[in-house]
């Protein structure tokens, strides 16, 4: 069993900035907010397609998402539009808070992985290119267990390869859906609401252990309570 507590990251919007994609949706859709429309649906079928059994890589997923969204609201996607997308989601920025609350964590003794719903890149990614690759100890990713998050097997992969105890294990995730799930499956969550986010209250529903606006306060509010 690993004796270092555990810090599992999402990636998409916890730790990279996908208000870079907004642009390219205000182009094609002339109308403020179907950017998040757009996560909102990507993420939808996620799960459902978790649920029902089939699986296609997040990416592929994000352009069905775009194209469905454009037969919705009558407007045309071309194959610019669809590469676009592609290009800016390989490319999107580390939020600025990022690399500090990895230090924190770091110097207060943590293991430090990611878990995303993204693929891995053929070569460096974002992380890399931003000199932050060497903070983590591990990156992980649903497509190897070819389902996506909250499915329980997507946070197993990660506790069985780090030898992990669950209760010094932590999710820092910038969505509800996915503390939640981390939640459930006997972690402890950290929600990161980047002010577009918040926790889902309903009985019944495990809440976040911790609540912050962004990784930095996340993760110093985490080293404080070791």
């Amino acid at each position: 069993m690993n004796k270092r507590p555990l810090i599992v990251f999402d990636v998409n919007e916890t730790l990279l900035d996908i208000e870079v994609l907004e642009p390219l949706f205000t182009n094609i859709f002339t109308t403020p907010g179907r950017m998040r429309e757009w996560f909102a649906q990507v993420i939808l079928y996620s799960e459902a397609l978790s649920l029902a059994g089939p699986y296609v890589a997040f990416g592929k997923l994000g352009v069905a998402a775009l194209q469905m969204l454009g037969q919705i609201h009558g407007v045309a996607v071309t194959d610019d539009h669809v590469w676009q997308l592609g290009a800016l989601m390989t490319d999107m920025p580390v939020h600025a808070d990022v690399a500090a609350g990895l230090a924190v964590l770091k110097d207060a003794g943590f293991s430090i992985v990611t878990l995303t719903n993204s693929p891995n890149s053929a070569g460096p990614d974002v992380l890399d290119r931003a000199g932050l690759g060497s903070m983590f100890d591990h990156r992980f990713t649903v497509d190897t267990v070819r389902c996506f998050k909250p499915t329980p097997a997507t946070y197993q992969l990660v506790q069985d390869t780090m030898a992990a105890a669950p209760d010094t294990t932590w999710l820092i995730a910038a969505h509800a859906w996915d503390t939640i799930g981390a939640q459930a499956f006997g972690w402890k969550a950290a929600l990161v609401t980047r002010g577009v986010n918040a926790p889902l209250v309903l009985d019944g529903i495990p809440q976040p252990t911790l609540v912050a606006h962004d990784v930095g306060e996340a993760a110093r509010a985490i080293a404080a309570g070791r």
